[in-house]
């Protein structure tokens, strides 16, 4: 193989076709040469041609190539200082992956040639090891970004209609009779007809796409034959995984972009769950296959008394290093990238806190957040932290800066504390259905600000935190080590799967009054995928190393999960169809000028409002919010004011059914039950009282002639232009 070497340029870094050519730009810092790796075949051990780069600007090192093209395989070999206890840890017989590459060939083949030192000389510190790692190491693949978009643009949704999804690319479709065969477990399975029109059903607006970054399977999980599911475990932050492209090598791109356009056009807005505080490379004893030895002491946080150690906020071995513009610049180019070329419509940020840490502590003044805060392309897209890490003070939910979403793990405690019938939780509880303005308030944001959860990934199920007591993570191979301890959950009388007809009916009431709960929530409620299938992982609260059928969506459904899923349309369809349910201002709680009625109020089972003393009774578990339509200072994209039904949701979270005395309101009309997750039958109420049932949710509508909300309303209307630009 011969090329032409042109000088080329510093700028981009990656590798960049311009269409007669292919341009290649490395940052390093302190590497003393850099030698370009061209490969004729992805799983060559030798390169068919190495070019030393002997242009240098701004500490990039750059050549153009003329005789390049789209589809060519190619890596880095740096060279420099091999001294770990200074921060060094180059080593030039080690392949590198680019970390601007747009594409990467596959997964790394695990073997000791992979780490730079001598594996079981028991000190990294000695001579760097000299076999080449070129034959498990992925290559990076120049790629061509032609795609043809056609009208397609970012959707916009705005906050108070967003409902979020959050799923796997591989465990949504692998097993989905109707997805065809060859496009199960992949980006085009995901926007297959059958599964656009199960979104569609759902009601959901925005999928949250657990992580699709390239990522590292940890050499331990391959050895034991297990893998790394959730992807949590990036070693390139611009390449889409190819693992979930149909015809692999030079085809995970245009599909990635592919799914992105067709689930635009069904109206369903993509958010990539990414992971900017580490990598795969691990810590000191770790492999090194990109950043590490292409220059360690810039890209990741090392430990200021021994550089030879990593500083790791994770809980993964390393912490990339946001201290450094570069490393900024990686995270930045990247986020732009997939917004700009990918086209997708937010990001959701893996353990956020690492990434604002200036010095050691956490802070939400950080250059990070002060430069998305000032970017004409992030500062539009939605924006969600995982506001707690690993390290110190690093639960911070509540305290991530305007125009920032946050998981609130606060949320999904209390609601758990409260439906499993913990003592004292009604005030907390009455907090987390308003929006959780205690937590949000005083940052200066609204209602969207809470991301509302009860499960996610990582934990138990819907199904499972009803079922279990105890984690059962023995697949894991770990002795049951791994995961949660803690999960709040009940199991309702038998721990794990039963026939005894009165623990499963207790246990539908109580996945109905979860789903209820966080459906009529003021914020942005997120469901995780499966919950309204009722979906197990056999009691698996750590299920990251499971790509099996512990993890995929099992879509044989027996009666009772059919009648679940139907349960979740229609309770997201009532959610959209009432404007009060989904607010974009916190309730006032007292009386809207020109009003003699209040937004919000809290009342007793005797109908009464909540005084302070009840507030503190800890014996208390039943409670109402009662939603005045008509007391609101809130308007529509308009201007005009936005008025709708009054609601009453009752939640009983006590062992004994309670009677609940309706409030008597100044207009004569009738109150209607539109869910009670203890029965099926939703009556008009002609009676004064009610009688709500342990551990259920009630929500009835005063009015009169109207009909009822059914889950055929979950295919929501398109929104307006309007409607897409207001937040």
């Amino acid at each position: 193989m011969t090329m032409r070497v042109w000088p080329g340029r510093p700028y981009p870094l990656g590798a960049s076709w311009d269409g007669a050519g292919v341009n290649f730009a490395l940052f390093s810092e302190h590497a003393t040469g850099v030698e370009l790796c061209l490969f004729r075949n992805p799983d060559d051990a030798g390169e068919a041609l190495r070019i030393t780069l002997t242009e240098r600007t701004d500490q990039v090192w750059h050549c153009y190539l003329p005789d390049a093209r789209p589809g060519q395989y190619y890596g880095y070999r740096v060279h420099g200082p091999y001294a770990p206890a200074e921060g060094h840890r180059f080593n030039a017989a080690k392949l590198l992956i680019d970390p601007y590459a747009k594409a990467i060939t596959g997964a790394i083949k695990w073997s000791n040639d992979l780490f730079a030192y001598t594996v079981g000389s028991g000190n990294e510190d000695l001579e760097p090891d000299p076999d080449n790692s070129a034959g498990g190491v992925p290559k990076s693949v120049v790629i061509d970004n032609a795609f043809t978009w056609d009208d397609d643009r970012p959707l916009h949704i705005p906050y108070n209609r967003t409902v979020i999804y959050e799923c796997h690319v591989k465990g949504m479709t692998q097993r989905h009779p109707d997805v065809p065969p060859e496009l199960r477990g992949t980006y085009l399975g995901l926007c297959s007809d059958a599964m656009i029109e199960y979104f569609q059903s759902i009601g959901v607006t925005a999928l949250e796409l657990l992580p699709v970054h390239q990522f590292v399977v940890d050499r331990h999980l391959a050895e034991r034959g297990l893998t790394n599911y959730w992807g949590y475990n990036s070693i390139g932050f611009f390449a889409p995984d190819v693992r979930y492209a149909t015809r692999g090598l030079g085809n995970q791109v245009h599909e990635f972009k592919t799914m992105v356009k067709s689930l635009h056009a069904a109206g369903l807005e993509v958010i990539l769950d990414v992971v900017y505080n580490h990598t795969g490379e691990g810590n000191h004893l770790g492999p090194t296959l990109s950043l590490r030895g292409i220059d360690n002491s810039t890209y990741y946080r090392l430990e200021p008394a021994n550089k030879r150690f990593y500083t790791d906020f994770s809980g993964t071995g390393n912490s990339l290093n946001m201290q450094h513009p570069r490393t900024i610049q990686l995270v930045m180019d990247s986020l732009r990238y997939w917004v700009e070329e990918m086209h997708v419509d937010g990001f959701r940020f893996d353990l956020a806190p690492v990434l604002a840490r200036e010095s050691y502590d956490v802070d939400k003044l950080s250059a990070f957040f002060d430069i998305m805060q000032q970017d004409p392309t992030l500062s539009r897209v939605k924006l969600i932290a995982e506001p707690w890490d690993v390290g110190p003070g690093g639960y911070q939910v509540g305290n991530f800066p305007v125009r920032w979403t946050e998981w609130n793990g606060k949320y999904r405690d209390s609601v758990r504390k409260f439906w499993r019938g913990e003592p004292g939780q009604v005030a907390e509880m009455a907090s987390r259905l308003a929006g959780s303005a205690d937590i949000f308030k005083s940052s200066d944001r609204g209602v969207y600000a809470s991301i509302n959860f009860i499960t996610a990934h990582d934990g138990f199920t819907l199904r499972d935190l009803v079922s279990y007591e105890q984690k059962h993570n023995d697949a894991n191979g770990e002795n049951n080590q791994d995961g949660h301890n803690d999960n709040l959950s009940r199991n309702w009388g038998v721990e794990g799967e039963t026939n005894d007809p009165a623990v499963v009916a207790m246990r539908q009431r109580i996945m109905r009054s979860f789903l209820a709960t966080l459906a009529f929530s003021q914020g942005v409620p997120m469901l995780a995928h499966g919950d309204e299938l009722a979906r197990s992982q056999r009691g698996n609260n750590n299920a990251y190393a499971q790509d099996n059928e512990i993890t995929w969506v099992d879509w044989e459904l027996d009666a009772s999960q059919s009648a679940l899923l139907e349960f979740t349309r229609k309770l997201i369809a009532i959610r959209q169809a009432h404007p009060v349910l989904r607010r974009r201002h916190f309730f006032k709680g007292a009386v809207i000028d020109g009003s003699a009625r209040k937004d919000a109020t809290w009342v007793r089972p005797d109908g009464a409002e909540l005084t302070e003393k009840d507030w503190r009774d800890d014996s208390a578990h039943a409670f109402g919010m009662l939603i005045d339509g008509a007391a609101t200072d809130e308007v529509d994209e308009r201007g005009y004011a936005v008025q709708g039904d009054t609601l009453l949701l009752i939640l009983n979270g006590g062992e004994q059914d309670v009677t609940f005395s309706l409030p008597v309101l100044p207009d004569e009309k009738i109150w209607v039950i539109l869910v009670d997750t203890a029965k099926d039958d939703m009556p008009v109420v002609r009676e004064t009282k009610v009688q709500v049932q342990a551990h259920s949710l009630m929500l009835l509508r005063f009015g009169a002639g109207r009909r009822l909300v059914t889950s055929q309303d979950a295919r929501r209307e398109p929104l307006t232009a309007v409607d897409r630009h207001t937040p």
